[in-house]
């Protein structure tokens, strides 16, 4: 699915030397490649803060404690998702309310939201969580129009979407707040966990700093329960190096998802959708964003035993999501009966996420639209 030597033969000079500094300097816990990170994040996001962390599940956590989401009050969101999404949510305190997919896009359906928050009941829903999956923003003109309506805060899980844009402006800058998460294998990665918040409220981003360290504004006096969430020194360094790569990987991203396009058409497999038949949907683009590509998901019947297929010829893939979260055990006591979100659950069924990284080949990507060709055939 990803090569991660590709990438880092060519950056290994670069990564070194920034982790060199912050050996020298024996500033491990944020410090100043932490603070030269954050404010780089911060300028290519276009937003005024941005806040590093141990995680994106603690970024989802620490923006809504910044934005005072807990107990007896609901956050609407996916089920589609990673299971943070929800669990970050929960451990808050507060109550996730689920809403179904655009079967296109696999984001959260605007439309099923606002029937969602119709039926909410006594519990007052204070903020949308949409996810921006697989790197394309979700519908913010029908978020934003929500959130006009219904007077509530918009909180962005970006984990896949860094770079990504809806209009001119970028994930992480479309919300009151913003999450996201550098694990190895995103767009921008961290060589372990490391997350990000981002906000251009100041009373936010205070919160939030004084939150990611033990709810300490002077050092050993605590004003509120926060948490040890602080990004650490050589993540930072490794952030920083390769912010400067981001916009030209992207591309090359976007560079590959078109020739899969292409290679899918010319072998007679793509077909309209949102469902698939007897070949493949491809991944549909709204045409209001820019996709950056964090996964290439295609939709097809027999999805398991393509997977399979793929595996026995030395191909990678993977599934995201196999369970919807108001399925999974963790979560039964949300109370949603099995076949409360059909898209979702479809969408569970069908998605194949296809090998996706800058430096893939164009000989690979043929090898494995072949594969395709010859299991459905």
């Amino acid at each position: 699915m990803v090569d991660f030597r590709r990438q880092y033969a060519g950056l290994r000079e670069e990564i070194l030397a920034a982790i060199t500094e912050v050996c020298d300097s024996q500033q491990f816990i944020l410090g100043p490649q932490a603070d030269q990170f954050e404010r780089a994040a911060a300028q290519f996001l276009g937003a005024d803060q941005a806040i590093g962390c141990a995680s994106g599940t603690d970024a989802l956590w620490l923006m809504l404690a910044a934005a005072e989401i807990g107990p007896g009050a609901a956050v609407l969101t996916t089920p589609f998702s990673f299971f943070a999404s929800v669990s970050s949510i929960l451990r808050a305190g507060a109550t996730p309310i689920l809403a179904d997919i655009d079967p296109r896009t696999f984001n959260l359906s605007p439309a099923h939201a606002a029937r969602a928050m119709d039926g909410a009941g006594s519990t007052p829903v204070r903020a949308i969580l949409p996810v921006h999956l697989y790197g394309q923003c979700a519908d913010w003109e029908g978020f934003t129009a929500l959130r006009d309506e219904r007077g509530v805060l918009l909180l962005e899980d970006a984990a896949q979407a860094f770079g990504s844009m809806w209009g001119r402006r970028r994930a992480g800058a479309l919300g009151d707040m913003a999450a996201f998460s550098f694990y190895p294998t995103k767009n921008l990665s961290a060589f372990g966990d490391a997350g990000m918040v981002s906000t251009s409220s100041p009373e936010l981003a205070e919160r939030a700093r004084m939150l990611r360290n033990h709810g300490m504004r002077r050092r050993y006096f605590h004003d509120e329960l926060g948490w040890n969430s602080r990004l650490d020194g050589v993540q930072a360094a490794v952030l920083r190096v390769k912010l400067g790569h981001l916009e030209a990987w992207n591309e090359q991203r976007r560079a590959r998802a078109a020739h899969y396009d292409e290679l899918f058409t010319t072998s007679g497999l793509a077909e309209p959708g949102p469902y698939p038949e007897h070949g493949v949907v491809l991944p549909w683009v709204d045409p209001r964003g820019t996709h950056i590509f964090h996964q290439y998901v295609i939709r097809v019947r027999r999805r398991d035993a393509l997977r399979e297929f793929l595996s026995a010829r030395g191909i990678g893939s993977e599934v995201y999501y196999p369970v919807p979260l108001h399925r999974q055990r963790a979560l039964a006591s949300l109370g949603y009966p099995a076949d409360a979100f059909p898209e979702s659950q479809r969408a569970a069924e069908e998605v194949l996420a296809l090998p996706m990284f800058p430096e893939l080949t164009g000989d690979e990507q043929q090898r494995v639209v072949q594969a395709i060709v010859d299991f459905l055939a």
